[in-house]
C-alpha cells in the first residue's frame, strides 16, 4: 500500500434538523449533498439525522419489516435516500435513524452504515442516554460493530456511547483504525464533547469523528455543533465553528497510523477485559 492508497477522504455535515419531519430532513441534507464539491471515501451524519433526538418512536420511528436486508424497496425513505447518497457519491454514509426492526420487541437508535453497493451494516446504541429518557422510549444493543470500507476498520458509536470507555476499548482480537461517533449532543456540555473525542484518540491509538448537530431541537435542547476530525495523536484536523452549519473536510492516513503504531506500541500493554 503507498501513501496515496492509505488515505480515506471523510466529509462530515453538522447541520439543524427539523424537529420529527423526516421529509424535510431529506430534502435538506439531499441539497446539502448535492453542494459537497470534495470527492469522499466516507460521509458521516449525525444522530437521528432524519427527526432529532425524538423520545416518540412509535409515531416517529422508521419502521423495518421482517427481511427488509433483503428488499430495498421496503425501505423506509431515510435508509433509501442513505443508499441513493452512497451510490451517486461513491462513499459509505453512516448515521442514525430511530428504528422499529420487526424482529425486536422494542424501538432502537440504530447507527446505519450504507456502502454505494452489497450489504447494510447496523449498531444499536447501547449507552441510552437516561436523563432524557431514551432508555424508557428504545432498547440497547448489545454487540459491539466495526465496519471494514477501502481497507480501514471502523467501529460505529453513537452519542452517549463516547461517556464509557471501556466499550469503545481498542483490543487486540478486534483491531479498529477509527471511531465514528454521531450525536445529537446538548451545548451545556459540549466541553465533555470536545475533550472525550480526544481522549478516545489517544487511548485507543485511532482516527476520530465527532459529528454532532445544531440548533434546537423541539424539547428546547440547544445543540452548538463542535463537530470534529481527531488525529491518533490527539491532534484535531478538522473542526466547524460553534453553531456553524456545514461540512468539515478531512483525510485519515493509514500509513502514518501504521507507523506511529509500530514506533509507540501501547496498545499491547492494555488490560485484558471482555464485556459482558
Amino acid at each position: 500500500m503507498n501513501d496515496c492508497d492509505s488515505l480515506l477522504r471523510v466529509a462530515a455535515l453538522q447541520a439543524s434538523l427539523a424537529w420529527e419531519n423526516p421529509e424535510a430532513n431529506c430534502v435538506a441534507f439531499s441539497q446539502e449533498l448535492d453542494s459537497l464539491q470534495e470527492p469522499s471515501d466516507l460521509i458521516v451524519l449525525p444522530e437521528m439525522w432524519a427527526t432529532g433526538f425524538t423520545m416518540n418512536p412509535k409515531t416517529h420511528a422508521c419502521s423495518l419489516p421482517l427481511g427488509w436486508q433483503d428488499d430495498e424497496d421496503r425501505w423506509p425513505a431515510p435508509l433509501k435516500a442513505m443508499r441513493k447518497w452512497a451510490y451517486e457519491r461513491d462513499a459509505a454514509i453512516i448515521g442514525s435513524l430511530a428504528c422499529q426492526d420487526k424482529t425486536l420487541a422494542h424501538p432502537v437508535n440504530r447507527c446505519f452504515f450504507v456502502p454505494p453497493s452489497g450489504s447494510v451494516e447496523c449498531y444499536d446504541k447501547r449507552h441510552l442516554f437516561t436523563f432524557a429518557g431514551e432508555d424508557a422510549a428504545y432498547g440497547p444493543g448489545d454487540e459491539r460493530v466495526i465496519v471494514e470500507w477501502r481497507g480501514w476498520r471502523i467501529l460505529l458509536q453513537v452519542c452517549y456511547d463516547l461517556r464509557f470507555p471501556v466499550f469503545s476499548r481498542n483490543r487486540t482480537a478486534d483491531r479498529y483504525d477509527a471511531a465514528v461517533y454521531v450525536a445529537n449532543w446538548p451545548a451545556a456540555r459540549r466541553q465533555a464533547w470536545s475533550n472525550l473525542l480526544i481522549a478516545r484518540a489517544i487511548e485507543n491509538q485511532c482516527y476520530v469523528a465527532g459529528v454532532n448537530r445544531v440548533g434546537l431541537d423541539g424539547m428546547g435542547i440547544e445543540h452548538s455543533g463542535c463537530s470534529a476530525l481527531i488525529d491518533p495523536y490527539g491532534r484535531t484536523q478538522a473542526q466547524l465553528d460553534l453553531n456553524a452549519s456545514g461540512w468539515m473536510i478531512g483525510s485519515w492516513d493509514r500509513a502514518e497510523l501504521e507507523r506511529y503504531r509500530a514506533k509507540f506500541p501501547v496498545l499491547g500493554d492494555a488490560d485484558f477485559f471482555s464485556l459482558g
